[in-house]
């Protein structure tokens, strides 16, 4: 990984990394009108435990931040960075019916995450945490919005997986899936922070450490 030939300075001021493969937020920050380059994490998520949403989705992004660091340090990549350089992680859970669903490990799970929706609402909570590499400043916050769901008949259940379930989002359902927007009530609270990644408070965030 050399991040010195692929950050690019559009961003005028400084550079942005983000740490995390989901395309969503790499959607989510390029609609935001900022150039990055994508570094992730590889941390096992798993051995990571808070029985507060807010706590362990702050946690997981810190965990990312802290080994994303740790690598660029250990490669001498961080001492040569010249412009002030903005690390963004990220993470998501929902809370559904009282239990915490991060990302589902199997089919059968995934299943069970969409019945579970049927007429009932689900909470998202994401946290970001923004790290200025250059002079180790870090502010970090969450967001969380609410989606109620229509009831959702097995049939569909069966189409939903059919299509391909995501392993890599929190709770295995995404809002644009074709088949997910006729399910969906009512969303209270902001779409990105749904998808994966707060514009308000990462805005706010960058400011912060600048």
């Amino acid at each position: 990984m050399d991040i010195s030939h692929n950050v690019t300075p559009d961003n005028h001021s400084f550079e942005i990394i983000l740490g995390s493969s989901s395309k969503a937020r790499r959607q989510i920050l390029a609609e935001m009108g900022y150039k990055f380059t994508v570094v992730t994490a590889d941390i096992d998520e798993k051995n990571i435990r808070k029985e507060k949403p807010e706590d362990l989705v702050m946690a997981l992004a810190e965990a990312k931040a802290d080994a994303i660091m740790t690598r660029l340090k250990n490669s001498g990549q961080l001492e040569q960075l010249l412009r002030p350089t903005l690390l963004i992680t990220a993470d998501t859970v929902v809370v559904c019916r009282g239990i915490i669903r991060e990302k589902p490990s199997s089919e059968e799970e995934a299943r069970q995450f969409i019945r579970d929706y049927s007429g009932a609402s689900a909470q998202v909570v994401g946290s970001v945490v923004v790290t200025n590499l250059v002079t180790g400043t870090r502010k970090s916050g969450f967001d969380s919005a609410e989606v109620y769901f229509l009831d959702i008949p097995d049939e569909v259940v069966d189409d939903l997986i059919k299509e391909g379930i995501n392993f890599n989002v929190a709770g295995g359902l995404t809002l644009e899936r074709a088949l997910t927007l006729p399910l969906v009530d009512t969303v209270v609270g902001s779409v990105d922070c749904i998808n994966g990644l707060s514009k308000t408070l990462t805005e706010k965030l960058i400011h912060e450490v600048l």
